[in-house]
């Protein structure tokens, strides 16, 4: 691998640990790459945010590549992970604290089970108010926090797949195809809200994008040990 390789494109399968950002697993990679090959400029993208608490499949363009993102961003994804039923949070997961809790003596297998059924399809999906959207000019986020609320528009998305892998209360694992734009958090709090019993995201992990598998993907800490060694 030469630096001209990097230049005129590759696609980098990098599986992100917990609590990276997409940005600075981004960052890590072009500065190694600039630094192994003496470079002082190379485009390095990816294609598609994972949230800080999520593990998984990152797709990392370099040089040319990069004007492929749109179209691997676009592609269809895969998710598994965990719903904790019975609480709710601001962020619809773990990066905030529990505001609210519920009963779930009411929940069975089959009522679980059977409303997975409302959310296959095309729905309307309001991301959540701790989300990187922007909104005259600031992140959601950025809003959310400085304690700011906003009105938030509802987008049209598209689940091809979802179902419910193992039940053990409160907790559910699941399985997710889905379109470009869905946000399993908020799917995790309208899952919880159809099941009268609220919900957040407690783990996550992207396992495929379109043809792409995490399984054929290599850790931060591997390509640069790879890279080390041109």
């Amino acid at each position: 691998m030469t630096a001209d390789d990097f230049k005129n494109g590759q696609l980098l399968l990098i599986d992100k640990p917990i609590t990276w950002t997409s940005f600075q697993v981004v960052n890590k990679l072009r500065w190694q790459i600039r630094k192994t090959f003496d470079i002082k400029k190379i485009k390095v993208g990816h294609a598609g945010t994972l949230d800080p608490l999520a593990t998984g499949l990152l797709i990392i363009c370099t040089g040319k590549f990069t004007k492929k993102i749109n179209t691997f961003q676009a592609q269809e994804k895969e998710y598994t992970g965990t719903f904790t039923l019975g609480a709710t949070t601001p962020s619809y997961d773990l990066e905030t604290e529990i505001d609210k809790t519920y009963t779930i003596d009411h929940l069975t297998e089959e009522f679980i089970k059977k409303t997975t059924l409302q959310f296959i399809g095309e729905i309307d999906q309001k991301p959540p108010i701790f989300s990187a959207i922007k909104k005259d000019g600031k992140r959601l986020y950025e809003l959310a926090r400085a304690g700011e609320t906003t009105e938030i528009k509802t987008r049209k998305v598209t689940i091809s797949s979802f179902e419910i892998t193992k039940i053990d209360l409160p907790n559910i694992e699941f399985r997710v195809v889905c379109s470009k734009g869905t946000y399993i958090r908020s799917l995790a709090y309208d899952f919880g809200l159809a099941l009268n019993s609220g919900a957040h995201l407690s783990t996550l992990r992207r396992t495929k994008i379109g043809n792409f598998n995490v399984k054929n993907s290599q850790t931060i800490e591997g390509f640069l040990t790879n890279l080390n060694k041109i």
